[in-house]
């Protein structure tokens, strides 16, 4: 199977499947000298564990992350670092079902039209907790944003028909309530609409929204190795993202020149800046020393305990009840998931860049 590297010097590699005997990733190009333990780590993936809330599958792990290379007496090595969770808790019985049918939403029929095999445990590698190796690998490309003064704010912008009122907008609120949202009263609305889902035995999406602060403007290439293509193509690969849009997005299909342009002025140091931010970020494909403004649309879980219809290996058309252990939303946990691709992303566009200007090279070699 191709496919399961992104990125080309800050590059990661994920591995594992859902009912396997674990889930990871390695990574290549983190550079040698960073402080680096499992707890730094481990506070990400404890984002996106399940059991956590009523609102996500009441599997239990602890995912648990351990070191096996690339880290030695708290520093990474410059060399490869692999990370591993081991699965306790699969439930591969609840699955044996599916081996015999496609189910809707899922990727079971293009599995098998493709390699005319598949991994029916929970979805083998399009399961969702594939993103366990992509949040431990952004964990280490946040740590080290951060020591360069970038900062990534992520939240659910909205869940089902709840959107959060940019008014009451309150970052301390997002880590205070289960469906990480920045408004609680939105939070609390999103909360009865969910249970009402769950009642019916359905299930609901969701917009994340993510903000990048920090970023110097330059970042990225104008043709092929654009930012915000990259990062598109990162979020994109998130197996729940159904939609990409960056700052105004699809707004600006209703704009004028006039009202989607950003105007240049300079700030109270003298530094070249923008009176409005319609392009999040980026311009050209570079960024433009703005925030980084993006969303991204969660599609509904696919598995649901409604019945629905369905066809089997045998060309016959069924009706199905999915069993097993299912979150009724996807969003909340894939917001850290989120975060780490656009980690990921930046990161990896800034080692890029140090290559870009002759002077740059000169203060590294000859200082």
């Amino acid at each position: 199977m191709a496919g399961s590297t992104i990125g080309t010097n800050f590059k990661i590699t994920t591995w594992g499947e859902s009912h396997g005997s674990g889930i990871g990733v390695v990574i290549d190009g983190c550079p040698a000298g960073l402080s680096l333990c499992e707890e730094d780590i481990q506070t990400y993936l404890n984002r996106r564990k399940p059991g956590q809330s009523a609102f996500s599958t009441p599997r239990k792990e602890d995912d648990a992350v351990h070191i096996l290379s690339g880290v030695f007496e708290g520093r990474t090595t410059g060399t490869p670092i692999s990370l591993i969770v081991v699965n306790e808790n699969q439930h591969s019985k609840d699955y044996r079902e599916i081996a015999s049918y496609y189910r809707p939403g899922h990727a079971d029929f293009t599995f098998d039209a493709k390699y005319g095999f598949r991994d029916y445990r929970g979805g083998g590698r399009s399961s969702g907790r594939e993103t366990i190796g992509r949040v431990a690998a952004g964990a280490v490309a946040a740590k080290i944003l951060k020591e360069l003064g970038i900062e990534i704010l992520t939240y659910s912008k909205s869940i089902g028909p709840i959107t959060i009122d940019e008014t009451r907008f309150d970052a301390a609120e997002i880590t205070k309530n289960p469906l990480y949202m920045p408004d609680a009263d939105a939070a609390a609305k999103a909360a009865s609409y969910l249970e009402e889902c769950k009642a019916m035995q359905n299930s609901a999406g969701g917009i994340i929204e993510c903000v990048i602060t920090g970023v110097p403007a330059g970042i990225g290439d104008p043709v092929f190795e654009k930012i915000d293509a990259n990062l598109a193509k990162a979020i994109f690969s998130i197996g729940a993202v159904k939609g990409f849009e960056i700052g105004d997005g699809f707004a600006v299909a209703a704009a004028t020149g006039l009202t989607n342009n950003d105007a240049f002025v300079t700030d109270e140091n003298g530094s070249v800046t923008k009176e409005t931010n319609h392009a999040g970020g980026i311009l050209g494909g570079m960024s433009d020393g703005s925030p980084i403004v993006f969303r991204a649309a969660i599609k509904p879980t696919p598995s649901i305990a409604s019945t629905q219809k369905t066809i089997n290996k045998n060309g016959e058309e069924i009706e199905i009840n999915i069993k097993g252990r299912h979150d009724p939303i996807i969003v909340p946990r894939a917001v850290v998931v989120v975060e780490s691709m656009a980690a990921i992303t930046i990161f990896d566009a800034m080692l890029s860049n140090m290559s870009a200007r002759m002077d740059g090279i000169k203060d590294f070699y000859q200082k």
